[in-house]
């Protein structure tokens, strides 16, 4: 018998931990081939994601020629090294070895019998006969590819010259579409410009309109107004001759005071008479 030897540490029949909840396989049991396969997709998985950010990690460029990449220190405050081990050279000699000799060439044992045989010149071979047809074959590969060449070179300079036609057309076609937006636009802007001189008379002309509306009614309303503002104003004063306001505000009453102070003078006279 065969026994196979192994840290039981990683023997998935020991126990390790709690035990209550925990999943006990049988010791003859076999394991899952699906539940084999996804471990090992779920392993290989992860390596490609570490070998992937291993990759888009950025790394130190290679040194330039003569020159070599050494450890420093890049902390804040500088630490001196002075842990050093110590070491000691030891020598021992050993006996000289001889060099081990070559390996001599394998060379199979003979069998067999040795037979020989004379060939004349021209009896397995004639150069002039035997290459006739291989010169055929060379010489019509060569003219066939030749007019093949040329055949391609035609068809390209057709092809050159269609597409040189085609480029004018398409050429031609676009500058006859850019004129034509070109007229269009011309024609559009001409369009919103005759528009708005239209709508610029037609506004003009609303509010001459309207201006000599007003000023008719104006005129209508003012020709009522005015004589009865004058009539009013002359009802109420506001209007009058300064000789007849003169006389009344000062001829009349210095008249009527001289009358009566007259009468005052005949009546106390009388009195006067009679007593």
């Amino acid at each position: 018998t065969q026994s196979n030897y192994g840290n039981i540490m990683y023997d998935r029949r020991v126990v390790r931990g709690n035990t209550y909840a925990q999943h006990i396989i049988p010791t003859m049991a076999q394991p899952d081939p699906l539940e084999t396969q996804r471990q090992q997709e779920i392993r290989r998985r992860a390596i490609a994601r570490k070998r992937a950010r291993e990759q888009l990690r950025s790394r130190t460029p290679e040194a330039l020629q003569g020159r070599k990449h050494i450890d420093v220190q890049t902390e804040l405050y500088l630490e001196e090294l002075s842990d050093v081990i110590v070491a000691t050279d030891i020598e021992c000699q050993t006996d000289a070895f001889l060099d081990k000799p070559a390996t001599p060439l394998f060379i199979p044992a003979k069998s067999g019998k040795d037979v020989e045989t004379q060939i004349e010149e021209g009896e397995l071979f004639d150069f002039d006969r035997e290459v006739q047809p291989v010169l055929e074959v060379l010489v019509g590969k060569t003219i066939e590819q030749s007019l093949e060449e040329v055949m391609e070179e035609e068809e390209l300079a057709c092809l050159r010259a269609q597409q040189r036609a085609f480029e004018e057309l398409r050429n031609n076609e676009l500058a006859e579409v850019q004129r034509l937006q070109e007229q269009e636009r011309r024609h559009s802007e001409e369009k919103e410009r005759r528009i708005a001189q239209q709508k610029e008379v037609l506004k003009k002309e609303r509010e001459t309109a309207e201006k000599i509306a007003a000023r008719a009614y104006t005129q209508q309303y003012l020709a009522d107004l005015l004589p009865a503002v004058f009539t009013s104003l002359r009802s109420h004063g506001y209007f009058y001759d300064p000789v007849e306001k003169d006389i009344e505000t000062d001829f009349f009453p210095w008249l009527m005071a001289e009358v009566n102070n007259s009468l005052d003078k005949r009546h106390t006279a009388r009195e006067l008479l009679d007593s």
